[in-house]
């Protein structure tokens, strides 16, 4: 057996040896799809944005209405820390709002890490079991042939699946967090012509 042939085995059995677990993953993929889908329904029932009171929050810039607004889950958990800083008179406005940047980033970070890895992990799905079904329409083996390709179409589905409620997620997520961050640089703004300066 010459050198190429060793190369060209070790590389088929390497690959085929990954199926198992893309499967596995995959279909890990589209359990958490789900669920992330359901936490997402229950994030939509609970989002409610009160613009009046937002705007007579900024113009009164009265500490204790930061604790009784009701907003969306950041812009609450902003207007609650910022009541906490004014409170403890340490202004480190600019911090805060960074972390809560961070905070929607790695709230996005899930989704799209679902959209990108899921289909990636489809491909993955789809190629591997076509080495063997070309092998098998060589000899001729149509039972072979038939299965793998089985597992092709099915693992491209599951990939198409999670990468779309992944996608999907994301994009309506991040036009929420958009229209939450200006909300919470608006408290920002009136917050810290206030007391920034105290």
């Amino acid at each position: 057996m010459d050198t190429s042939t060793v190369i060209f085995e070790t590389l088929y059995w390497i690959s085929y040896a990954l199926l198992y677990p893309v499967i596995l993953l995959l279909m890990a993929f589209v359990v958490w799809s789900l669920a992330l889908a359901g936490e997402f329904i229950s994030e939509y029932t609970r989002r409610y944005r009160d613009v009046t009171g937002l705007d007579e929050l900024c113009r009164k810039t009265d500490v204790s209405d930061l604790r009784n607004g009701k907003q969306p889950f950041f812009v609450s958990a902003f207007m609650r820390d910022l009541a906490d800083q004014i409170e403890r008179r340490y202004f480190n406005f600019d911090r805060m709002f960074g972390d809560c940047e961070i905070a929607m980033a790695k709230k996005l970070e899930t989704t799209r890490h679902l959209a990108i890895v899921g289909p990636m992990l489809g491909l993955m799905g789809t190629l591997i079991p076509l080495g063997p079904a070309l092998m098998g329409l060589a000899e001729g083996d149509v039972e072979q042939l038939a299965s793998n390709l089985v597992i092709a179409f099915a693992t491209t589905v599951l990939g198409l699946f999670s990468g779309a409620i992944g996608f999907s997620l994301t994009m309506i997520r991040r036009r929420w967090y958009q229209q939450d961050i200006n909300d919470i640089e608006c408290i920002l703004d009136a917050f810290e012509e206030k007391y920034a300066e105290k």
